[in-house]
């Protein structure tokens, strides 16, 4: 949510930053709203100032045993009056809030200006495209040999996009997670916590999945819960209405979730495997800052989610994402794109997110230093760290073998009892 008083200043910076975001907003109605609903409320000071002086009145004509009838006549008009405008006030309010809720998270100056994803820019690159003197199989092709994946059970059991993991695939699967849980928590310094996959209507709108995307979520109609598109959503929500302790910031958590996305209005993109899937697993950063130290700290979010990549060796690039191609609630945004070799493109595996006080403003997470202190806004920041789904994506294609074997990356072995090749059977 954008602070009311930063639409008063600069209603022309926030009517341009919400055009460059491809989320054009009404500011104009809510400036005009605002200045109706400041009008009315002084109105009603004015009255229940009148009021009041009508009450001491009555009481002092009373004492006298004076008449005073007329006198409670007009209080009444009056409190009449200001029961109106009270309920035109909630109405103002209530289309006022409607309009802000539509309003995106402005670009930070760093930001660069473009009309989509093709004017993101390349920050940086790491890592050597890796050489092959056989013919390449994709992930679906390998998966299937090495039956580690079942695509077509999968679409019986649930429908197209929910791919079943089996055997060593599913054992790669968990491999990942847990290498990526250990990564953050023992050298990273994060908190783990374990949410819930499924949350309430605030919890969505705090996060500004709600009311923008509501139509990517998967809803429970009969219990008002929402599936969760991302552990962001419940972890950032854990101190909804809270106000933190300076001297414990940042706070740093990550978790593992299983993450749904309906992926409306995917049509005519890559959707074949694993590429764009309904259900899969990540395990989600999330960090809660001062503001004066917020950059830095994405800074080195970015870093944690790039050292996964580096340790399992993969090719990878980093692109600062223009204005149009962001999030609604993001200011400034990472993506860092894998190498699949079979597909001859990069797929995205992370976005790391700095939303400043988008967030914090909709959910009243605040922070204090001493007692004495106003409290402030907090900032928050999210990236993945990472999603699975692409990332086996990765595995497989860029360490296939001539053979139709896949070498498993010395990091995961550990995790998967020592095993150093998958092969089928």
């Amino acid at each position: 949510m954008i602070d009311i008083q930063r639409i008063r200043d600069n209603p022309g910076e926030i009517t341009e930053g919400a055009a460059r975001k491809k989320s054009p907003a009404d500011i104009k109605g809510v400036t005009e709203l605002d200045a109706k609903r400041r009008e009315i409320i002084r109105e009603v000071e004015q009255l229940k100032s009148k009021r009041n002086a009508s009450s001491q009145e009555i009481a002092k004509l009373k004492k006298e045993k004076k008449d005073a009838e007329a006198l409670i006549a007009e209080m009444k008009q009056t409190s009449d009056m200001i029961k109106e405008l009270d309920d035109k006030l909630a109405e103002i309010e209530k289309q006022q809030q409607y309009l802000m809720e539509r309003i995106p998270n402005m670009p930070h100056e760093s930001v660069p200006r473009g009309a989509s994803e093709k004017d993101n820019a390349v920050v940086s690159e790491w890592g050597e495209v890796p050489a092959f003197d056989f013919k390449l199989k994709d992930h679906m092709e390998l998966g299937i040999a090495l039956d580690i994946i079942d695509f077509s059970r999968g679409a019986k059991v649930s429908g197209a996009g929910f791919p079943v993991l089996k055997g060593k695939g599913a054992l790669l699967e968990r491999a990942l997670i847990n290498f990526f849980l250990d990564t953050h928590t023992n050298k990273n310094g994060y908190t783990e916590v374990f949410p819930p996959f499924l949350v309430n209507k605030e919890s969505a709108y705090g996060t500004g999945q709600l009311p923008k995307s509501e139509d990517q979520m998967y809803y429970i109609n009969e219990d008002e819960l929402f599936c969760i598109p991302t552990s962001e959503v419940p972890v950032t929500n854990l101190h909804r209405d809270e106000i933190l302790d300076a001297a414990k910031l940042p706070i740093n958590y990550c978790a593992y979730s299983a993450c749904f996305r309906r992926e409306a209005g995917s049509y005519g993109k890559d959707t074949k495997g694993f590429l764009r899937v309904h259900q899969f697993n990540k395990v989600e950063l999330v960090k809660f800052v001062e503001p004066e130290k917020s950059y830095e700290e994405h800074e080195k979010l970015r870093g944690h989610a790039e050292g996964i990549l580096k340790a399992l060796n993969l090719k990878y690039r980093v692109l600062l994402l223009c204005d149009a191609d962001m999030s609604f609630a993001a200011a400034k945004c990472y993506d860092l794109e894998v190498w699949a070799p079979a597909e001859n493109k990069y797929l995205e595996v992370s976005s790391c997110s700095n939303f400043e006080d988008f967030q914090a403003r909709r959910m009243n997470i605040r922070f204090r230093g001493k007692s004495s202190d106003k409290p402030r806004l907090v900032h928050t920041l999210n990236g993945s760290g990472l999603a699975t789904a692409r990332i086996i994506v990765a595995i497989l294609e860029n360490y296939q073998t001539a053979l139709g074997t896949v070498i498993v990356p010395e990091v995961l072995r550990p995790y998967m009892g020592g095993l150093a090749e998958i092969t089928a059977g």
